[in-house]
């Protein structure tokens, strides 16, 4: 077992890719009622050296009403993060969790800049249970192997 102590930094969060599309407008901005907002969160990371991993968070954000699309926003929010003398075992929950747990309040903030920068009032997302969706993603991984393992 080695004597050194774990490391981990953050080098760099950044905006990896933005965009907003408002395929209405402007007749949309004409609208008095509120649309339906839906959100998708995912995250991913890769290895992109020695101890160093890039985690990306992308956050999609879609306001409709019916069909009547009022804006759609996709943010990835990405960071550089060096992770070293961390036993294995503890990598892909501080990869899925905690990295994630550091981004998505920069992400939180340029979705709300973005919507408000497009003309709608900002959408504020709710705080999100990574470590919650870390382990619902095991479970299923396990029932589709459980599967598999069947035929």
């Amino acid at each position: 077992m080695s004597d050194e102590q774990p490391v981990f930094s953050i080098e760099k969060i950044y905006v990896k890719d933005l965009s907003i599309e408002v395929p209405n407008a402007p007749q949309i901005f004409l609208e008095r009622e509120s649309p339906a907002i839906e959100v998708q969160i995912q995250s991913v990371a890769n290895t992109i050296g020695d101890g160093m991993y890039e985690v990306v968070l992308t956050v999609s954000v879609s306001a409709k009403q019916e069909e009547k699309a009022f804006f759609l926003v996709e943010v990835a929010k990405a960071g550089i993060f060096q992770i070293r003398n961390v036993p294995e075992q503890d990598m892909e929950p501080i990869l899925a969790v905690a990295c994630p747990n550091i981004l998505f309040p920069y992400a939180r903030e340029t979705v709300s800049d973005a919507i408000n920068r497009a003309g709608f009032p900002p959408v504020i997302l709710s705080p999100v249970n990574f470590e919650a969706l870390y382990q619902q993603r095991l479970v299923e991984q396990q029932k589709s192997e459980s599967k598999i393992q069947l035929q």
